[in-house]
C-alpha cells in the first residue's frame, strides 16, 4: 500500500524529486509545501499534485514527509516533523551542524520512525556493484570536481561537495578517522572553492579526499586499493572497473585476464568491468526509503550515518581554516 507523501522544498533539488516521484507512479500520494507559494502551485499544476499553503498543513496531511529545503532549514523542520510522528527523508547534509543533528538523533530515539539521509551515491550502479564485491581498501583516492554554481556557495565545498565521498568513505573503511590534515582556498565565493585532505582511520587506512567547485570539468572517481586488488569507480560514467591479482582464475564472471611476472613471482590478472543497469540514483533512493517505510525496517543511509559526515566535514574544515590562519 503506498503512503501519502509531503515533500517541503521546490527548489533545483527538490523539482527533480518531485519528476523522479511523479515518475515513479506516486503523484496521486504526493503533496507538496514551499515557503514560495507561487512557485509550488506553478509546479502543482504543472505535474498535476496537490499543494499545501503552510508546513503544519503538510505535516497533518501526509504520513512521510521528504525534505529538500536548504540545509539551514533542517534541523527544525525534520525536528517538527519527527515530533509529529512521521518517517522521514532529509536531503544531505543532513543538519548545518552535528550538534543540530545530534539532537535530531536523540528525538529519534523515543520513536519508531524510519529516517533516511539523501546521500545519493550510495545508489549509484557504480557504487552499488562495488558493494557487493567484499572488498577492504587500505588507501583511497576520491576527486569530486565540479564547474563553478553560485548555488551552494553560502557554505565551503566540504559541506556542498565533498560531503558525498565522506560519507562513502566512513562506510567502505567501517572504521573511525583518527587524524584529519586538510587545506583549501576560496578563489570567487565567500567559502572555500577547493579543498584537499587526508584522512587517517583506525584500522590503518588512508584517504586522500580533493572537491573543487571551480574545475574546468566534471569530474567523480573514486580509486580503492589494498593489497592484490584494486577498483575505481566513476560516478557520472556510472561504471565500475575491478582488477585483482591471485595465482588462479578470475574471481568474476565475465572478468578477462592475462600473466604478469612479477617480484613475488607469476600472478594472474582478473580485469572485471561490468555492463551496469542505468538506473536513476534518486528513484532508487526513493524506492529503498519508502519500502523501509512499508516493511518497518532501518534506512540504508541512517540519520546517524548523516551526523557522521557533517562531523567529519566539520573537522575537515576546521583544519582547512586552521592552516589559513597560519597563513595570514
Amino acid at each position: 500500500m503506498k503512503r501519502t507523501i509531503g515533500l517541503a522544498g521546490t527548489g533545483h533539488l527538490g523539482r527533480i524529486h518531485i519528476k523522479c516521484l511523479v515518475e515513479e507512479g506516486y503523484g496521486p500520494d504526493l503533496t507538496i509545501y514551499d515557503t514560495d507559494l507561487t512557485r509550488a502551485q506553478e509546479l502543482g499544476a504543472e505535474y498535476g499534485i496537490q499543494v499545501c499553503s503552510s508546513y503544519s498543513d503538510l505535516l497533518s496531511q501526509c504520513e512521510v514527509i521528504i525534505l529538500v529545503t536548504p540545509t539551514s532549514t533542517h534541523h527544525a523542520l525534520a525536528k517538527e516533523a519527527i515530533l509529529a510522528g512521521k518517517h522521514l527523508f532529509i536531503e544531505k547534509p543532513v543538519t548545518a551542524t552535528s550538534a543540530e543533528g545530534r539532537e535530531l538523533m536523540q528525538l529519534a530515539d523515543t520513536q519508531r520512525l524510519v529516517i533516511q539521509i539523501g546521500h545519493v551515491e550510495r545508489f549509484n550502479p557504480a557504487f552499488v556493484a562495488y558493494e557487493g564485491k567484499g572488498l577492504s581498501p587500505k588507501f583511497i583516492e576520491s576527486h569530486r570536481l565540479s564547474t563553478y554554481n553560485p548555488r551552494g556557495t553560502d557554505v565551503s565545498v566540504v559541506m556542498d561537495l565533498m560531503i558525498h565521498d565522506l560519507d562513502l568513505l566512513l562506510y567502505v573503511v567501517g572504521s573511525d578517522v583518527v587524524e584529519v590534515r586538510a587545506t583549501g582556498v576560496p578563489l570567487i565565493s565567500a567559502t572555500e572553492d577547493i579543498c584537499n585532505a587526508r584522512l587517517g582511520f583506525a584500522n590503518g587506512a588512508v584517504a586522500n579526499v580533493t572537491a573543487s567547485r571551480v574545475s574546468m570539468k566534471q569530474m567523480r572517481k573514486m580509486r580503492l586499493f589494498q593489497p592484490e586488488a584494486y577498483a575505481t569507480l566513476d560516478f557520472v560514467d556510472k561504471q565500475l572497473q575491478l582488477y585483482r591479482m591471485a595465482d588462479d582464475l578470475p574471481v568474476e564472471e565475465g572478468a578477462h585476464s592475462f600473466d604478469l611476472e612479477t617480484s613475488i613471482g607469476h600472478k594472474k590478472i582478473s580485469v572485471y568491468i561490468p555492463d551496469l543497469d542505468e538506473t536513476n540514483a534518486i528513484k532508487e533512493e526513493h524506492k529503498h526509503f519508502l519500502d523501509s517505510v512499508q516493511r518497518d525496517q532501518p534506512a540504508i543511509v541512517s540519520l546517524s550515518d548523516g551526523v557522521r559526515a557533517v562531523e567529519l566535514a566539520e573537522w575537515i574544515t576546521n583544519e582547512m581554516r586552521s592552516v589559513s590562519d597560519a597563513w595570514k
